[in-house]
């Protein structure tokens, strides 16, 4: 009964933010312990009807005290200012343990604060045959690649031990985005709608804020890492692009829109990190050469609405982009040239926003299977194979999320494509972090991390799947580790 006191947990930290508002650190000590102590409490083996009582009656008592629940204002926000007005195994990783250094000074407003509690894994592990050629899960002869990924199943493989660290230099606003370093265990981004980027370090302990990157006037609404790291390039609101350098954290360069108009996603050229791809409120998809500040010839187009997601694919050739109108458009990307030729689209539901856009190629010695997974306002997880080199989409499945209104972003796992069974993770308007298996027929649920106060925006996994980090509409980051094995 892992999971009721983990929705104990969940439950105080919600409320947590009515807590002695004049001493946050209180409220960061209060949630540790009750962090801890839930964590004992469940290996006491009580009854399971006893804890769902104890879950209601905990519930009730709270909401008696200060009140019922209401939506953050920071999330609302969020949503009206980038939707509506648009808007990647270390099996054998070393311990974390917890360090009271972690404790910071600053509290936070809302949410959990750092701690750390015992995930279990919910789902047996489960048994996959032997797959016919074509199929997206690695078949059960293909022992290199299930020795890559430690022979675990995905339920076993997702099992996460709790929080190794929260992050809350940007509480009240929005984090719409938070990303790894490419192949990179203990580097993090993350940008808020407060105008700024922080670069954080995980290792050593405690993990830290390395630099804060200032230069936006608005709120930046994307950013990408070179594929050296050494360079990020963020989009923002204020109708700029600017160029960090990571070591030092200086502006290198401030290319402004083409079109003037707010900038609302952004990604690299993966072949060639010179190209940056930018999509505007202005319904237009920019080529950018950042060393030399200009839109490459031959390197726009428009779409039906503002362009609010952007993706390649692995080899570069073909580039996706969605719309606050709910199409897809792919379009043929010139490797010499930078110029993009408009190939396909593809109407995922008229009206509902496109928040996000993964592409995978999935492509091993026992399976190969393109696909796309897309986040769009329709309460839905939707998961397309690609069919042809244009890029043309034919639905797989679908998975059911709470997305109605706000940006959510989800990602293919690092590491799926050597293991049996194929995992993606999302954010959710539930304020939860959600685990599928894409080739489970039913009951595809992997995992669900509960913890955020607010709708979780994005989710981003290191290179080996040993951390994963999740952000939400008010401003909070969880860095969650795997269970230890």
């Amino acid at each position: 009964m892992a999971a009721v006191w983990q929705q104990v947990l969940a439950v105080d930290a919600r409320y947590n933010a009515y807590r002695t508002p004049t001493f946050p650190q209180f409220r960061t000590q209060y949630i540790r312990r009750r962090s801890q102590l839930l964590r004992e409490n469940a290996k006491a083996g009580h009854p399971p009807a006893l804890r769902r009582q104890y879950l209601r009656l905990r519930g009730q008592l709270l909401g008696q005290r200060y009140g019922p629940l209401s939506e953050p204002g920071s999330a609302r926000a969020y949503s009206n200012s980038i939707v509506r007005s648009s808007r990647t195994t270390l099996d054998r990783m070393e311990d974390f343990e917890d360090d009271p250094r972690a404790l910071g000074a600053r509290g936070h407003r809302r949410s959990v604060s750092r701690g750390s509690y015992q995930l279990q894994a919910q789902m047996n592990r489960a048994v996959y045959e032997d797959r016919p050629p074509g199929s997206v899960v690695p078949t059960s002869a293909a022992e290199a690649s299930r020795a890559m990924a430690g022979d675990t199943s995905l339920s076993e493989n997702y099992a996460f031990a709790g929080m190794y660290h929260v992050f809350d230099q940007h509480v009240d606003e929005a984090v719409p985005r938070v990303r790894f370093a490419n192949d990179d265990r203990h580097r993090l981004a993350c940008c808020s709608l407060d105008g700024s980027i922080s670069l954080c370090q995980l290792v050593p302990a405690p993990p830290t804020v390395l630099r804060v990157l200032r230069g936006h006037t608005r709120g930046v609404s994307d950013f990408a890492w070179s594929l050296s790291n050494d360079i990020l390039v963020s989009t923002s609101l204020d109708a700029t692009m600017c160029i960090w350098a990571s070591e030092d954290g200086r502006c290198i360069r401030e290319i402004p829109d083409p079109d003037g108009a707010e900038l609302l996603c952004c990604t690299f050229q993966p072949v060639n990190n010179n190209l940056t791809v930018v999509g505007n409120a202005k319904h237009n998809v920019h080529v950018m050469n950042i060393s030399t500040g200009k839109k490459v010839k031959g390197g726009t187009s428009k779409l039906t609405g503002r362009v609010l997601a952007l993706s390649f694919d692995a080899p570069g050739r073909l580039l996706w982009a969605g719309d606050d109108r709910g199409s897809v458009f792919s379009f043929l990307f010139d490797m010499a040239t930078g110029k993009l030729t408009k190939a396909k689209r593809l109407v995922v539901h008229e009206g509902s926003p496109i928040t996000s856009i993964s592409a995978r190629s999935w492509v091993s010695r026992e399976a190969r299977d393109p696909s796309l997974l897309i986040n769009a306002c329709l309460n839905k997880l939707l998961l397309y194979r690609v069919v042809d080199n244009e890029g043309t989409l034919q639905l797989k499945r679908s998975f059911p999320i709470e997305q109605s209104s706000h940006p959510v972003r989800s990602i293919f796992c690092p590491l799926m494509s050597f293991r049996q069974g194929a995992c993606v993770v999302t954010g959710s308007e539930d304020m939860c972090v959600h685990f599928f298996d894409v080739e489970r027929a039913a009951k595809a649920a992997v995992n669900k991390l509960q913890g955020h106060s607010a709708p979780v925006l994005d989710v981003s996994f290191n290179c080996d799947e040993s951390l994963l980090a999740s952000s939400d509409a008010s401003g909070m980051v969880i860095v969650w580790r795997r269970e230890q094995k």
